[in-house]
This record gives structure tokens, sequence and C-alpha cells, in this order.
């Protein structure tokens, strides 16, 4: 028996009825067509990506074009987080406070070297190492500040990675899957750091392959062993 997410209609016949006045479509075509439509971005920054981010609205890129035009005040209104800067772990706890309290379906954009691991603060005790170690993100973007093409370049991978999207089946999305959490721990201020530190269900520290630095005998230049 054919899955419902596998019934995919056939691209000739939807050509060939447009042509006729008639439009095909599935409800999981128009569901991810009118979610990737209108993004509505929380209006909020933290540092210089946040100037970026405001320059990609402004004329001469005109955010408008892909329907995010909408930045809004509230995060109730909003389904998307840009997290556009340095989180200190004085703000953490408020990003993720916002991140809650957000309706579903929610995406988070991590914009930024700082937001992504901390950037040229990452040694700094006052600098979180990344948003992903609390909410879940769904598209990086690298660069200090990125420029706004690069937010551009962001919403149009967010859009795709929407449109893709099954309503059904174990490809799902996280918000369709009862499943799984809406809501994420709020970290509070301990006496040393935030605790927790980080949301150990989330985010996973990367495995790192320590050599011993004993040498494999190969010849160096020069002809020295």
């Amino acid at each position: 028996m054919q899955r419902i997410e596998d019934r995919v209609i056939d691209e000739q016949l939807k050509s060939e009825l447009s042509r006729q006045g008639i439009f095909a479509t599935s409800l999981q075509e128009l569901y991810n067509w009118g979610r990737r439509s209108s993004l509505w971005p929380l209006n909020f920054g933290l540092a210089c990506c946040a100037i970026e981010m405001i320059a990609t609205t402004m004329a001469r890129y005109d955010l408008a074009r892909f329907g995010a035009e909408v930045f809004r005040p509230s995060p109730r209104q909003a389904d998307l987080m840009i997290v556009a800067g340095t989180v200190t772990k004085k703000m953490a706890p408020q990003v993720v406070r916002l991140y809650n309290q957000m309706p579903e379906p929610k995406y988070v954009i991590s914009m930024g070297a700082c937001a992504i691991s901390g950037g040229p603060f990452k040694q700094g005790y006052n600098v979180l190492k990344g948003i992903d170690r609390y909410i879940p993100v769904d598209i990086y973007i690298p660069g200090c500040p990125p420029r706004p093409e690069a937010l551009i370049d962001a919403f149009l991978a967010l859009q795709k990675k929407i449109d893709a999207q099954h309503l059904t089946g174990a490809a799902r999305p996280r918000h369709l899957n009862a499943d799984q959490p809406s809501e994420f721990v709020v970290p509070q201020f301990g006496k040393h750091d935030l605790e927790p530190p980080k949301n150990s269900e989330l985010w996973k520290a990367p495995l790192v392959q320590i050599t011993t630095g004993e040498t494999t005998g190969a010849a160096m230049p020069g002809g020295q062993p």
C-alpha cells in the first residue's frame, strides 16, 4: 500500500491541467507553501549581526520579496527566530524564554560566528559558545558578520527545508511529532556558570580524535627520517 507522503502528483499532468485552467496540488504542498511563504521573524537583535539583518529588509535587498517582511515585536506572533549576534550568558535565558513563547511551527537561524560558536569571544567567560546548546537550530550562517546576501541565502535554504517536509510518517518535522518537546529548559544563573550549562538532550559534545603524537617513520623534507 502506498504511503500518503509518497503520493506525488505527476508534473506533466499538472502542467496539462494548468493549461486548461485547472490547478491541482496536494494538501502537503499547500500546507508547506503557506508556511514557507509567510515566515514572520521575531524583531530583536543582539550585536553587530543585527545591523546586517536590518539592512536585509531595506530597499536594496528587499527581504519582502520572500514573504518575510513582517518582523513581529512579540514572540506570540512570530515563527522564525534570527539569533543575530553574540549571545552572552546574561542574555541566553532571555533568548530561550522568547523561543519557548513562540508558537509552533517555529524555526531558528543562527546568524554569524558568535551565535554559532562564540566567535572571537569564545574564550571569554561571559559568552555562550553557541545558541544550539539550548535551542534547536535549523540554519547556520557563518561569517563575522555575514552580509545581507548570506541571510537571504539562509531564508531560501529554510524555505527549501520546509518544502521538503512531510505531514505524516517518520520523516515528519518536530512540531508534528507529539513526542518531541516544544519548549526547552531556561538556564538559570549559577554560582560560576549557567545551570544547566547545556541542554543534554539537545546538544552533544563533538567527538575529537586525539593522537598520541608518535612518529610514523615517514621521511621529513630534506631526507631526514
